[in-house]
């Protein structure tokens, strides 16, 4: 096949934890539905700088070199077989899934619980820390001209929110608490308003991010260290942890009404006792989230119509020579919310 693009393009890969280096890496050749991305804008999720400080998460061990990052949207450079050269010069935003498309979960559309899914960013599959990505076709979703790179970013997160608001049954007039407001948090908390919750009351430690959450979704918020949710009562219909740590999901249950929800979509530790007799008596039913499926196309039409506000939620941009600082800045930067990496501020 003729090669219309370029041969190399930079990566900041990373080598060892704590250590990332921008390498010139030689782009694939493309395979069959397949596209290739020139990246705008690339999110830094929490799961990427887990990866950075660790090495490891669950049971995905970095074992060599990765290009993190899954966050990303950008223009399609070029495509491979079997896909219409009229896509070339379209701003897509990725959904970084590749499904087998066999098994019965990718057969009945629950094709995120694909056993044999590659998820770009988790080892041994490279990410989009990078001026160039490929991805299925059918994966590179169409954004309007008139969204930016790093609102087609953060479509991927927006993914997580609304996933995250499907399980948990947000319906109009929902009462909603989330516990974590950071992007998720706060994103969740957009899309739940979207959905025609009533009142979504955000909880963290953190005051700007209590701050952000109240002008971007959530009617009220409160600092757990202050404030007891047994004042509440039975009073949510939803609950939704985007913070993963076990004392503030423990906290929130007993606040969940009768035949209310909960769904846990933060990172936490591998095991969590829970009320079961409460869970029980009040017939509260407890679930998680494991990525997303089929919500780009909605994602991109609510951020487009203006209903989330997602841009505002961007505090910091590096280039990706800088992805090391980037990875690090919401730990090192207490008014950090989102750090976007941008390949063409690389010096």
């Amino acid at each position: 096949m003729e090669i219309n693009y370029p041969a190399f393009g930079r990566a900041s890969v990373m080598i060892d934890v704590f250590k990332v280096e921008l390498q010139n890496r030689r782009i694939p050749e493309l395979h069959p539905g397949e596209v290739l991305v020139e990246i705008e804008a690339v999110g830094v999720c929490g799961s990427d700088t887990h990866f950075y400080e660790e090495g490891v998460i669950g049971d995905i061990i970095v074992e060599g070199p990765i290009v993190l990052g899954h966050e990303s949207a950008g223009q399609i450079a070029a495509v491979g077989p079997g896909v219409d050269p009229e896509r070339v010069g379209t701003r897509v935003a990725i959904e970084p899934q590749k499904p087998c498309r066999r098994c019965e979960f990718c057969k009945s559309g629950r094709y995120h619980l694909c056993p044999k899914m590659e998820f770009y960013g988790a080892y041994p599959i490279d990410g989009s820390f990078a001026d160039y990505a490929v991805i299925d076709d059918d994966f590179a979703h169409a954004m309007p001209d008139e969204m930016s790179g790093e609102e087609g970013a953060l479509i991927e997160p927006v993914s997580v929110a609304l996933h995250a608001c499907r399980r948990a049954k947000v319906l109009p007039a929902s009462k909603v608490l989330i516990a974590g407001a950071g992007p998720i948090g706060a994103l969740t908390a957009q899309v739940a308003r979207a959905f025609g919750a009533i009142e979504i009351v955000v909880s963290d430690p953190i005051e700007n991010r209590r701050r952000f959450a109240l002008e971007h979704g959530a009617t009220g918020a409160l600092d757990p260290a202050v404030t007891d949710l047994s004042e509440y009562g039975e009073y949510f219909d939803v609950f939704i942890d985007a913070s993963g740590n076990p004392n503030a999901i423990l906290s929130a249950i007993p606040a969940i009404k009768r035949g209310g929800q909960a769904c846990l979509v933060g990172m936490g530790g591998q095991t969590l006792e829970v009320p079961i007799a409460l869970l029980q008596h009040r017939e509260i039913s407890l679930t998680g989230t494991y990525r997303y499926a089929n919500t780009w196309p909605d994602a991109i039409a609510l951020v487009a119509s203006g209903k989330l506000r997602v841009k505002e939620l961007v505090t910091h941009r590096y280039g990706l020579d800088q992805v090391g600082e980037a990875l690090m800045k919401t730990k090192t930067d207490p008014l950090a919310i989102k750090t976007i990496v941008i390949p063409a501020m690389t010096l």
